[in-house]
Parts: C-alpha cells; sequence; structure tokens
C-alpha cells in the first residue's frame, strides 16, 4: 500500500518537509497544496529597496523540483480540514491523505489602528516594491521603522528584518548622497529591542543606530498611526512613510477546524512537531507554536529544522515505528545592512556575535544562492 502525505504550503517549512520525505522514502505518494507552484524567498527583499534584488530573481518556480521530488501539485487554497484531518478541504476541490504535514505560514496581525498607513515589509515581494518606489519618489522626509508582537505568543514576532530594512535605508540613501534629508526614526513598545538576539545583540543594534544618526523611540505602546504621524502612550512623532511589522498569529482558515491553537492563534505542536491529540497530523514552521524558550525564532532555519523532524516522525508513525525525532532549538541570523552583516548564533548553550563584516554581507548572498539551487 502506497502512503498518501499531503503538505500544506510552498513556502521554507513545506518545501523542507518534500525534500526530507523523499530522501527517507522513495515510494511515498506527496501532494503538496498552495496557492501557487512558486517560492517567493523573502530574506532576499529587504535588497529589493536599493535595486540590488529585483521580483525576478526572488520567485523561483517550482515545477522542475515537484518533477524531481515525484510530487502532485494541487493549486489551491486551504479552507478546513475534515474526518479528523484526512480530508483537507480547498478552494479547488478535497485532497485526501494518511498524513498531514501544515506548514502554510503565520499571518500578521492588523489590528493596530491606522495599520493601512504603513508598510508591512515582510507581506511580501509586493510590499518590498512599494518601499522601492517610495523611496523613489520621496526628495526628503522622516522614515519610521518599527515592529510589535503578538502578547500571547512571545515567539510569533519577526523583527530581525526591519533592521535590515532600517540599516539598507541608511546605507542606501547614503550611497545615493541625499542621507541629510531624511530623518529615520527606529520605533518599537519593546524598550530592548532584538533581545531574543541576545543582550549583545541588543547592545550592538542601538550602538549601530546611534553612530548611523537613527532616532529611537522605544518602551512605549502603540496607540494608532495617522496618515502621516505615529502615535504611542509616550508620545507621537511625524513620519512620511511607515514600515511596520506587527506580530503574528494563525491562518484564517484554522477557524474553520478544531485544531488546538496557543493563546496566540498557532497550531499547538509538541517536541516532535506532532499536533497534540491528533492522529498523523504535523505543524512545521510559522503555523506551529512549539515547546522552547521565548527567544526561539520564526525563521527560515528554524523552518527547516522542524520540517526535517516533522518529515521523520510522519514516516516513523506511518510505517509503525518509534517516532522520537525533535529538533534544534537554534537562531542564526546575519543582520545585513546592503553591503555589510553582523553575525548573530544563539542555541540552549551560548549565544555568539560578530561585529559587521563585508563577509557576512556576501555570505548572506552566498546562502540564498546555495538554497534556491536546490529548487531551481
Amino acid at each position: 500500500m502506497t502512503h498518501r502525505i499531503a503538505v500544506l504550503g510552498a513556502g521554507f517549512a513545506g518545501l523542507s518537509t518534500v525534500h526530507e520525505l523523499r530522501r527517507r522514502d522513495p515510494d511515498v505518494a506527496i501532494t503538496l497544496v498552495a496557492p501557487r507552484a512558486e517560492l517567493h524567498y523573502l530574506p532576499g527583499i529587504i535588497w529589493i529597496p536599493s535595486g540590488l534584488r529585483t521580483r525576478e530573481q526572488l520567485v523561483v518556480p517550482l515545477d522542475r523540483f515537484f518533477e524531481r521530488m515525484r510530487v502532485q501539485f494541487h493549486a489551491a487554497d486551504v479552507t478546513g480540514l475534515r474526518d479528523g484531518g484526512r480530508v483537507v478541504e480547498t478552494s479547488a476541490g478535497d485532497v485526501a491523505n494518511d498524513a498531514l504535514v501544515i506548514a502554510t505560514g503565520g499571518r500578521f496581525i492588523r489590528k493596530l489602528p491606522g495599520i493601512e498607513h504603513a508598510i508591512t515589509p515582510c507581506e511580501g515581494i509586493a510590499a518590498a516594491e512599494r518601499i522601492r518606489d517610495r523611496l523613489r519618489e520621496m526628495q526628503g522626509g522622516t522614515i519610521a521603522l518599527g515592529f510589535a508582537g503578538n502578547p500571547n505568543e512571545p515567539a510569533a514576532m519577526r523583527g530581525g528584518p526591519m533592521f535590515e530594512f532600517l540599516f539598507g535605508i541608511d546605507a542606501q540613501l547614503r550611497r545615493e548622497g541625499r542621507r541629510e534629508r531624511f530623518e529615520l526614526v527606529f520605533f518599537s513598545p519593546a524598550p530592548q529591542p532584538g533581545n531574543r538576539l541576545g543582550p549583545k545583540a541588543v547592545e550592538h543594534l542601538l550602538a549601530e543606530m546611534a553612530r548611523r544618526g537613527v532616532r529611537t523611540h522605544l518602551g512605549h505602546k502603540l496607540r494608532r498611526f495617522d496618515a502621516g504621524r505615529v502615535v504611542t502612550e509616550g508620545g507621537e512623532f511625524p513620519a512620511d512613510l511607515i514600515l511596520f511589522m506587527p506580530g503574528m498569529t494563525g491562518n484564517a482558515w484554522f477557524d474553520a477546524t478544531d485544531l488546538p491553537r496557543s493563546p496566540g492563534g498557532l497550531v499547538q505542536a509538541d517536541a516532535q512537531c506532532r499536533v497534540p491529540g491528533r492522529e498523523r497530523i504535523y505543524v512545521a514552521g510559522d503555523s506551529g507554536s512549539f515547546p522552547g524558550p521565548d527567544w526561539m525564532p520564526k525563521q527560515a532555519h528554524m523552518a527547516d529544522l522542524q520540517a526535517a523532524a516533522a518529515a521523520a516522525n510522519l514516516l516513523a508513525d506511518l510505517q509503525g515505528r518509534p517516532s522520537s525525532e525533535t529538533f534544534k532549538v537554534e537562531l542564526v541570523c546575519i543582520v545585513d545592512a546592503m553591503d555589510r552583516g553582523t553575525l548573530v548564533f544563539r542555541n540552549l548553550r551560548r549565544n555568539l556575535l560578530l561585529p559587521s563584516s563585508r563577509v557576512f554581507h556576501w555570505a548572506k548572498r552566498a546562502f540564498e544562492w546555495n538554497y534556491l539551487r536546490r529548487y531551481r
């Protein structure tokens, strides 16, 4: 009997799950459900405003990868589950399975009043293109950049890219000879933004902001955005362009299921990436709430590690073997500034920061090339 596995999502977690499943089992039948047979490499969007990357360079068609991996692609949006997860309901019909991996990513919380006045960079390539176009149009003014979290889910946050947009925009404006016409303001409800990267990283990031002449507005709860203004409980300041990364929660389609949820709205998971109380349903990446320290990152590297554990345990369950594979909790981040980068590493035993260097910028670009090579 050939087992049928459904993988939901074509992001880092979903594609890494496919790769690991096929590496471990050449015969299992894999169906991947996603709106498009494309990988959008979102870590590269930090370079779109400067022109270092374009949409065409960051969108990778997956047809060849699916052909090599012998994956059946089901082009659709997921709308729900039934029969204990054995049937995935989609906008293009049902997908039956013997085991399921949820890897549809997360959703940004857009409840802050006036959030329509801000651009959320990690919503996708189109958002980064809007930033690029606005920077080209602006002759001067104040650019405000910041992030917040999900108060019910400390790990459901993606703040790292905002540091990269901040330093990248600063470097770009200097390169264009017009930095003096702009004021850059970094804001966050957290008094120590980036604390999940570790104390040394916070100290380094704040020092780098000071060195670059970036004003900070920290430790004040956000109240709202107006057209041309950021309003917090600790005061307000003008902003001609607002870039803001809110906290993350679960996908809207989760609400149409009885999946167990975390306080922050993500799918609950155990250390083996299993969904508790559900038979052969697993979760990987931003969709899941996993046990671990509150600094555990929502990033591609962590999604890959979780996907590998989910795939191993899924196959073990299908084959009647013990399923005890866990994943490392590890943060690996290069905070890029368009031509230089700072390396941050953190695990359960140590926290390392290596100062800004051109080597790390090129290492980040080399990683992108190597990572995407398997899907091209």
